[in-house]
């Protein structure tokens, strides 16, 4: 075995605890949202509405594809609610 100075043992144990603490902060740095297909279907006016694909339902609006400053990747529309 080797043995570590103090000051490089202190320098470990900041590192360690330095990555322990950002580790989950890593896990949220992914895309998290998913695109969710939806099945065609008619509404109860007898209308049909094609199949499509739709962000996600959560409670958040800032993060949706019709919001201001967001583009649905499918269609390329722009976002345009701003709430």
């Amino acid at each position: 075995m080797f043995k570590l100075s103090n000051l490089s043992k202190n320098t470990l144990i900041k590192k360690f605890l330095f990555l322990t603490a950002c580790a989950p902060l890593i896990g949220f740095g992914g895309n998290a949202f998913a695109d969710v297909y939806v099945d065609g279907y008619y509404r109860s006016n007898g209308s049909y509405v094609s199949p499509h694909y739709r962000s996600s339902p959560d409670s958040s609006i800032s993060n949706n594809w019709s919001t201001y400053g967001n583009t649905n990747p499918y269609t390329g529309a722009m976002g345009y609610n701003r709430y």
